[in-house]
């Protein structure tokens, strides 16, 4: 089968314009996919080179990047001007999904909301991943999104909602299911499992990699120190990540009198990001943001790292295991109050470790594919790739 896959995800020529890349979880997963299907095509939005560090070459089983013109503009500019990026694109996006045996379309984002409608139309065997927050819309595509999959899931139409839950996704069609996210391989995992952690001591290193965004509770994490030096004098903030609330946390750990504490590493290649959380003691997210299938808690569960976080999205399932503290509220005492607890008792602490290593081996990138693949060949009634 020949699968088209049509997102949102910026792309852009390596330094080397040997081949396309991005960043993020997304060539991982679109690298695994493509190992199900005979050919796979990304029409992705194609813009300049964005990253010096952190760039990750879009490859994969007989994988073919299909650039498409960039939408230009942000938010209601960049909605308003939608139909002429549409028709500048139409040509391709009609060759492609024509020649398509399957589309996959993930969402949210505009594009692939395009790409969804398009396939829908076309009556091609559709494949819809939402990845934001399945519990929570708040704008009217949001919930566009939502009954959309609703209402067509079933038969060749494989809607999955990343998240995860007791409950099935909607109570209104059971053939929508849970999918989770990640992009750590067994290997990766199991390097993590093994590597030898440095004991517990005084010198405690906190951590929290996200956009760097109000949200996600960086500030509150920054302002959470002064109670957590009270009884480990010496403890550390490492910040990883970019985004547009960076400069503003700086300033905060300056007014604070922390900047001797907090050290800010900007957007950093997943090697730096495992090496990060390798020197670790707990992973902080009190976010508010409406989360999906946080990669980053994973990662941090993966290495052996407790995490303190919120009850948002999936994350009481993840952490519920005992790899780590649920937050009441995202408040700094009571992050201070999840951190000393969590480091008070060696032996707990200990414990929890194993259980954050045991959490994150359920989620590997093969698990990750061969669910989908399942789904996929019972929905669609034939192989997905003629060599296997």
């Amino acid at each position: 089968m020949k699968l088209l896959v049509v997102s949102y995800k910026q792309c852009w020529l390596t330094e080397s314009a040997d081949r396309f890349a991005t960043d993020g979880g997304f060539p991982f997963q679109m690298s695994a996919l493509s190992e199900l299907f005979d050919e796979t095509r990304l029409c992705l939005p194609f813009g300049p080179r964005q990253l010096t560090s952190g760039e990750i070459p879009l490859t994969g089983h007989n994988l073919l990047v299909i650039p498409l013109p960039s939408p230009s503009g942000t938010g209601v500019w960049r909605k308003a001007r939608l139909p002429f990026w549409l028709i500048r694109s139409a040509t391709t996006l009609f060759r492609e999904m024509r020649n398509a045996d399957a589309v996959h379309a993930p969402i949210p984002g505009d594009i692939g909301t395009v790409g969804m409608l398009l396939a829908f139309l076309m009556r091609k065997p559709l494949f819809v991943r939402h990845c934001g927050n399945w519990f929570v819309q708040r704008t009217s595509a949001e919930h566009f999104w939502k009954w959309f999959m609703e209402r067509f899931a079933g038969g060749r139409n494989v809607m999955l909602a990343t998240g995860g839950a007791a409950e099935r996704p909607s109570q209104r069609n059971p053939n929508l299911r849970w999918i989770f996210a990640t992009s750590l391989t067994d290997k990766e995992l199991s390097a993590g499992a093994t590597f030898n952690r440095r004991a517990l001591n005084q010198n405690v290193r906190l951590i929290i990699i996200c956009r760097q965004e109000r949200e996600k509770g960086t500030d509150v994490v920054i302002r959470s120190l002064p109670g957590i030096l009270e009884r480990f004098p010496t403890a550390t903030l490492d910040v990883v990540g970019d985004g547009a609330a960076l400069r503003g946390f700086k300033q905060l750990a300056e007014s604070l009198s922390l900047s001797n504490r907090v050290t800010f590493h900007g957007k950093v290649d997943h090697d730096a990001v495992v090496n990060h959380l390798r020197q670790a003691d707990v992973f902080c997210f009190p976010t508010t943001s409406s989360e999906g299938f946080p990669k980053a808690v994973l990662e941090a569960l993966a290495q052996g790292v407790p995490v303190v976080t919120t009850r948002v999205s999936v994350l009481p399932k993840l952490i519920g295991q005992g790899g780590g503290r649920l937050l009441e509220e995202p408040t700094p005492a009571e992050v201070a109050n999840a951190v000393i607890e969590i480091l008070s008792n060696p032996d707990r602490y200990a414990d929890m470790r194993k259980k954050a290593v045991k959490t994150a081996e359920q989620y590997s990138l093969e698990r990750w594919r061969d669910t989908i693949g399942d789904l996929l060949r019972t929905a669609w009634d034939r192989p997905l790739r003629s060599d296997v």
